[in-house]
C-alpha cells in the first residue's frame, strides 16, 4: 500500500473506530469478575460499539466484532503492569491493553481446551511478539464498503468479504492476530476436518482424526464462539452466582 493510500486509510480508520450509540444485546460483565475469571491463552470476544464493529458484525451475522487475548498481567516485562490484553487496533495497529478498554462493553470468554501452562504462556508470547504490527488497512477499505443499513451482499460470499486485506504478515487485524497465535501450537478453531474415526450411520460418537487448519485471514471472532474446542466462560458463575441473593423489584 502506497503511501497516499495508507494516509487515506488511517483517516478512514479513525472514522470507522469512533464509537457511535450502540444498545449491546446484553449487560457487560462485572470487571472484578472477569479479572478473577480469565486466565492466559483465554479469548475475550467483544460486542463493539464502532462503525467498524457495525460492518463486522453484519458480515459475520453475529454478536461479535473484536476478540483480543488474554495474556495475563505478568507476561512481560515490557507491558505496563495493568496490561493483560492483546489485540489489533484499526489505528494503533497491534497493541496492548487492560480490562478497562472494555469495562462497559458486553464479553464472552472463550477458552481453549486441554492446554498446558506452557502451552498457555507459548500462545500469549506468540501475540506479544506482534505488538507494533500495522493492522492490515486493505481490510478497512474492503470493510467501509460494507456499512450500509442493508447491502446486497448473498450470505455465502459475507466470509470471503473478511479475507480480502493484503495478506502482508506485517500486518494484522484482531481476529487473525489470535488464529496465528493459536496456530504456532497447532491448536485447532474451525479446521477443515479430513478424516473421522468412528460410525456415524451407526449412532457412535467420532473424534475427527486429521485436520487442515482454515487460512488465518477467514477466521473472525464468532469463530472463537462456535468453534467446538472452546468453552464458553461465564464470569458471573465462575464467582459463585446463587439467584438466592438477588432482590427482586415489584
Amino acid at each position: 500500500m502506497n503511501r497516499v493510500a495508507r494516509s487515506i486509510g488511517k483517516l478512514l480508520a479513525t472514522y470507522l473506530s469512533k464509537e457511535i450509540e450502540i444498545k449491546g444485546t446484553a449487560p457487560p460483565s462485572n470487571p472484578l469478575h472477569l479479572q478473577a475469571t480469565l486466565r492466559p491463552g483465554d479469548v475475550l470476544l467483544v460486542e463493539g460499539n464502532t462503525r467498524l464493529s457495525t460492518a463486522i458484525k453484519y458480515l459475520t451475522q453475529s454478536t461479535w466484532s473484536h476478540a483480543a487475548l488474554y495474556v495475563g498481567l505478568d507476561s512481560s516485562n515490557n507491558l505496563p503492569s495493568d496490561h493483560c490484553l492483546v489485540d489489533a487496533d484499526t489505528v494503533h495497529g497491534v497493541r496492548s491493553i487492560g480490562l478497562e478498554k472494555f469495562a462497559n462493553l458486553h464479553t464472552r470468554i472463550c477458552r481453549p481446551i486441554g492446554l498446558s501452562h506452557e502451552e498457555r504462556i507459548a500462545v500469549s508470547q506468540a501475540a506479544i511478539s506482534k505488538i507494533g504490527y500495522q493492522y492490515d488497512l486493505h481490510n478497512v477499505f474492503d470493510l467501509a464498503r460494507y456499512l450500509f443499513p442493508a447491502p446486497p451482499v448473498p450470505t455465502r460470499f459475507r466470509r470471503q468479504l473478511l479475507s480480502l486485506g493484503s495478506g502482508d504478515p506485517t500486518l494484522a487485524i484482531c481476529s487473525t492476530l489470535i488464529a496465528q497465535a493459536f496456530q504456532s501450537i497447532r491448536y485447532p478453531i474451525l479446521p477443515l476436518q479430513l478424516k473421522h474415526d468412528g460410525m456415524l450411520a451407526k449412532g457412535y460418537a467420532f473424534q475427527p482424526t486429521a485436520f487442515k487448519p482454515r487460512h488465518y485471514s477467514l477466521l473472525t471472532p464468532r469463530d472463537f464462539d462456535v468453534s467446538p474446542y472452546f468453552a464458553i466462560i461465564k464470569p458471573t458463575v465462575e464467582c459463585g452466582f446463587n439467584f438466592h441473593d438477588l432482590e427482586w423489584v415489584e
